[in-house]
């Protein structure tokens, strides 16, 4: 599954199981050029990034429920609406406000 953001196609990679969600983006040094997808997640957790990322939280119907711009490390963020959560590249999500749906 692919998100175009300003021209740009970007890969969705989902994580389902323990060890890639536990894994994420912790350590990960070189810039992140895909979008993150964790279904069924309330929470988004940045102890251990060594990057700034934006977050998304969606609904069921990918309805942008909350978005945090230029979060940092050691960070931990609850939506209890969430179903999912989407960790992008920093920027990205600049075009998009509560209320849009990523399509």
């Amino acid at each position: 599954m692919n998100l175009k953001i300003n021209k740009k196609t970007y890969e969705i990679k989902e994580f389902n199981d323990f060890k890639s969600r536990f894994k994420s983006l912790k350590f990960v040094l070189d810039p992140l050029d895909y979008i993150i997808k964790f279904p069924n997640k309330k929470i988004a957790n940045t102890y251990f990034f060594v990057q700034k990322i934006d977050i998304c939280f969606t609904d069921n119907k990918n309805r942008i429920l909350k978005i945090m711009e230029n979060v940092g490390t050691e960070k931990i963020i609850f939506e209890p609406t969430a179903t999912n959560t989407y960790y992008l590249p920093l920027g990205c999500i600049k075009e998009y406000k509560v209320g849009d749906i990523l399509k």
